[in-house]
């Protein structure tokens, strides 16, 4: 068994504990991914169930987009050929933290897969048949995008 399968989600479950005790401000950044057929890129991470976005936490001294490029390079090796287009700036209250999550769009990128001990698995897939596992909250986003909806005002609701 690979370290990062017993190592992460130990550092979840403290983090997790951590987020309850302290109730941090954090900011994160989510890309959805449109590939040139249609299909959304989505990850599977190693300390946590379900199909996500790729992205994640914004460093200090970085911006959100920065985060975003930075995050799509480490998980999937996705590296933007166009801008990234803002979508959108959620809250998110679950895990017992004050999130905010912004999300952009890229549909323009050079893809040179980059494993690593975070992500299990990645893939695109049509947004008609994605894994049973994707979460709700990435279904809703990829129905935003692609319904041209507005963006709604929470992540996932607490």
């Amino acid at each position: 068994m690979r370290f990062s399968y017993i190592f992460f989600p130990i550092l979840w479950f403290f983090a997790r504990i951590y987020w309850r005790l302290m109730r941090p401000l954090t900011a994160g950044a989510r890309v959805l991914v449109f590939d040139d057929e249609g299909r959304v890129m989505l990850v599977r991470h190693t300390y946590m169930p379900g199909w996500f976005l790729p992205g994640g936490g914004v460093d200090r001294g970085e911006t959100m987009k920065a985060a975003a490029i930075r995050e799509l390079y480490e998980e999937v090796g996705i590296t933007p050929e166009g801008d990234l287009a803002f979508f959108g700036l959620y809250a998110n209250f679950r895990e017992h933290k004050s999130d905010h999550v912004a999300l952009f769009v890229l549909r323009s990128f050079q893809h040179v897969p980059n494993p690593n001990r975070e992500i299990a698995e990645s893939g695109f897939f049509a947004p008609d048949a994605l894994p049973d596992a994707t979460t709700d909250a990435t279904r809703v986003r990829i129905r935003e995008v692609i319904g041209n909806l507005p963006a709604a005002e929470f992540w996932s609701r607490p």
